[in-house]
């Protein structure tokens, strides 16, 4: 065939291929057979191969795998992927309306209720109609680039039906059907079997082969925008759905939208009895405000979107023997210990150790080694012993007493007043130590790929580790003697911690593991200081008057920078490189010195007319910006878009600057 009829043809096949994923993935209407569907993926790939030019990126060819990846580089999400806050009884549900009715001042809201998927949020960038981008949902902020594994998924289209651009959020799944199939395939190999379907969805979508994820039938619903362009943007989230499914994307049709709390609970009760007949795993009913612009009014908390929440299905319970306790030593010292347990199956995973909490609880619930206990998976995740068939009991159980040394160092242990945890109070003790650098590079932390729990456990054996700044000098000879490091393995982890030494000062702060001080509470103190230096010099009155800043964590930032030990660490991070300066979101490549936004704090409020809020805010992120949902005396701008309300106000009463939407433009670029 000459060249010219080959592409006419190879066109052709393609759009043919295109309508019949979409028929049979989206509409649920195939119009033609198995067969023939892969007999003209054949005469594609046949042809592809002859004139490999003329393979594009959104080739229904690339759903059959590509060439193996040498690793996943890293994706910012430009808005960051919240987790849900949860519910677990329909006292949460009507507490959650009961909050969205007074927060909104409306009699009765209107709902979607979805299913929740059970397998790995992913998100999907679509530039122009084309897939250009896939990544996981990693920390909320920062995920892995998946995008070649993506696009194996059959039901995910490569090229949407119009040319629009946006961001869209999904989450891909393995049916039970083909879970089944691939632990067969892997029990007649003599492998280890993926213990539960969502385990088999991430472990495909995150190994470094296409072709592996390609022979998995994995399969994807969509269900939310995160930005868009090119259309026009929809009113409900209804009407979301409704393009997502315009535009060739799958859409779960198991939703619904209803007025009150009262339906919203029909549902769930529906979907409790019947989630067995699906053929795909739920663990729960995902409920969120229809209304668009409600939404924005209702905003966010520092986890989560307040205008959502996950109802979770009630945990699943076994029975099996309790065999004993072991005893573990976290980074803030804590004693925390956990059952050993006769393996039990508990919603889909086989489980061999629960929490026990503390001393305090085991004392309570009168567990002894050698007890039945009851175990249920909270929130369908963290195991933990729940109670105690004392019926069961033979006379050979025997009591459990706490240590009274610490397992690691053997310090004693002590109980600090207002606490239930026994801790060990030696700052030098290795268990913490170790504990703490697994936290500094850990993903919400440094990010450092490659450097997990048991390479840290390996390095801090063989002494070439005693704190996070030790991590900088290592070399690849202290590397290679390592269990099942090679020589590509440790160049790979020598190239993440030289990565590392970019990320904003927020991360280094989270990752130091001060006290009190989580990833939000990083966040801004990094925003409002820019700088390590400045921070260290900050005195306690100084940092209560922060917003998020109360004075137990006030207290513990001060204590901490006045540690000689602590001072030095930090010393030896700044001569190795490591950035102690705040960049923001996205900001690592691009220099923000000269921008108006730069270091800036901005608040958005009202209706802008040339873009939404959050667009506008992710551009004024792109220059520097911090974006921020409060009013304080801490904020350097605010934007007023049309029917600007009580932070309007407030800005005035503080004297905080106010720019309109025409000056917003100008100090965007957007006009001369």
């Amino acid at each position: 065939m000459e060249r010219a009829e080959a592409e006419q043809r190879i066109q052709t096949l393609r759009t043919e291929l295109e309508e019949y994923n979409y028929r049979y993935h989206v509409l649920d209407d195939p119009t033609v057979s198995d067969a023939e569907y892969d007999r003209l993926m054949a005469e594609l790939l046949r042809l592809e191969e002859v004139y490999p030019d003329l393979v594009t990126p959104d080739s229904p060819s690339v759903k059959v795998g590509g060439e193996p990846l040498p690793y996943f580089e890293k994706v910012e999400h430009r808005i960051p992927m919240l987790s849900l806050g949860n519910a677990f009884s329909f006292d949460d549900l009507q507490d959650f309306d009961e909050r969205i009715r007074r927060l909104s001042g409306r009699e009765s809201i209107d709902y979607v209720c979805e299913l929740k998927i059970d397998g790995l949020a992913v998100s999907l960038r679509y530039e122009d109609g084309v897939m250009v981008r896939g990544a996981t949902r990693g920390d909320g902020r920062t995920g892995e680039n998946i995008t070649q594994n993506l696009k194996t998924i059959r039901s995910l289209p490569l090229r949407l039906r119009e040319l629009v651009t946006l961001e869209v959020r999904g989450e891909a799944f393995l049916p039970k059907k083909e879970f089944e199939r691939i632990n067969r395939v892997k029990e007649e190999r003599g492998e280890a079997l993926f213990a539960n379907p969502r385990n088999a969805a991430a472990g495909s979508l995150r190994q470094l082969d296409p072709k592996l994820a390609a022979e998995r039938t994995l399969d994807i619903f969509l269900y939310g925008i995160g930005e868009m362009e090119g259309v026009q943007n929809p009113l409900t989230h209804t009407a979301s759905l409704d393009l997502l499914q315009k535009l060739g994307l799958k859409v779960n049709p198991e939703r619904v939208t209803v007025k009150g709390i009262d339906d919203v609970m029909d549902f769930v009760n529906h979907w409790r009895e019947h989630r067995m007949e699906l053929g795909y795993e739920i663990d729960g009913i995902v409920i969120k405000v229809d209304d668009l612009a409600l939404r924005e009014q209702l905003g966010f908390t520092a986890k989560s979107p307040r205008w959502a929440i996950a109802y979770k299905f009630p945990a699943e319970e076994g029975v099996t023997v309790l065999r004993g306790i072991e005893v573990t030593v976290g980074r803030t010292g804590a004693v925390t210990p956990t059952a050993l347990l006769d393996p039990v199956t508990l919603a889909g995973t086989t489980v061999q150790r629960a929490s026990l909490h503390n001393e305090d609880y085991i004392r309570e619930k009168g567990i002894m080694i050698g007890d039945h206990v009851i175990v249920k998976k909270a929130g369908d995740i963290i195991p933990e012993v729940v109670g105690v068939l004392t019926e069961q009991r033979s006379g050979e159980e025997t009591p459990y007493e706490m240590p009274t040394e610490c397992p690691e160092c053997g310090s004693e242990l002590v109980r600090l007043e207002g606490e239930v945890a026994l801790r060990c109070i030696n700052p030098q003790c290795p268990a913490q130590t170790r504990e703490g650098i697994i936290h500094f590079v850990s993903r919400g932390a440094m990010n450092i790929e490659g450097l997990g729990e048991k390479v840290v456990t390996q390095l801090f054996a063989a002494e070439l580790i005693r704190g996070p700044a030790d991590l900088y000098d290592l070399t690849k000879a202290d590397l290679l003697p390592l269990e099942r490091m090679g020589e590509k393995s440790a160049e790979n982890l020598l190239a993440a911690i030289e990565a590392s030494k970019k990320n904003s000062l927020e991360r280094v702060l989270f990752g130091l593991g001060i006290r009190f001080v989580g990833s939000k509470g990083a966040q801004v103190l990094a925003a409002h200081f820019k700088k390590l230096a400045s921070l260290m010099e900050a005195e306690r009155d100084e940092l209560e008057a922060i917003d998020e800043i109360g004075p137990k964590m006030a207290e513990s930032i001060v204590t901490y920078f006045e540690t000689p030990e602590v001072r030095e660490t930090l010393r030896r991070l700044e001569q190795a490189g490591v950035n102690l300066t705040y960049r923001g979101p996205d900001l690592e490549e691009t220099p923000l010195a000269d921008t108006p936004f730069a270091g800036k704090t901005v608040v958005l409020t009202g209706t802008l007319a040339s873009m939404s809020r959050q667009d506008a805010g992710a551009r004024i992120k792109a220059l520097g910006g911090n974006v921020t949902n409060s009013v304080s005396k801490n904020t350097d701008m605010l934007i007023a878009g049309d029917k600007a309300g009580s932070k309007l106000k407030k800005a005035q009463d503080l004297g905080v600057r106010v720019v309109e939407e025409e000056e917003l433009l100008s100090l965007l670029g957007e006009q001369e």
